[in-house]
């Protein structure tokens, strides 16, 4: 519908200056290759834009948190290759607690699922976990609450 529109002032852009032709001639190209197609994006390659996305040396604290985000509104856990890209990007940054919250990003990504993908997961990532020194949330004692304790028999005494 737009661009029927833009067709149809064409004719009227001769009374316009040059400069403003020119940029309604730019935005109709613009319009033409956006509207007519759509790119779906396949596993791989989306494995791969994540993977070099993540291996940048100039990448910030923000721009991890910004693509974990976008990957955990995806339909899909992180593949491993991914998340040890993730990973080796926040100890580049000397971020221990970011790559702790990548972890449990991940596992809140497993939902339902995660006594069979969470393990998988942890065997992909292990050995680059030992390298970096990455200890997992469990190990941490994240997996619980903070004051948790195992008893309250002993409370009452």
């Amino acid at each position: 519908m737009f661009r029927h529109l833009l067709r149809s002032m064409s004719g009227r852009i001769l009374s316009f200056p040059v400069e403003s032709q020119k940029f309604l001639q730019r935005r109709e190209l613009t319009l033409s290759t956006k509207v007519g197609s759509h790119h779906v994006e396949s596993e791989e390659d989306l494995v791969q834009r994540y993977k070099a996305y993540f291996d940048r040396e100039d990448i910030d604290h923000w721009e991890i948190r910004k693509a974990m985000n976008d990957l955990a509104t995806e339909d899909a856990v992180p593949d491993p290759v991914v998340i040890i890209a993730a990973l080796r990007a926040a100890r580049r940054l000397n971020d221990y607690a970011l790559t702790i919250r990548l972890l449990e990003s991940v596992q809140l990504k497993c939902g339902s699922k995660k006594k069979t993908i969470w393990p998988y997961i942890l065997n992909e990532i292990q050995g680059t976990m030992y390298e970096l020194g990455i200890e997992t949330p469990e190990a941490l004692g994240f997996d619980k609450p903070q004051l948790w304790c195992d008893s309250t028999d002993g409370f009452y005494a």
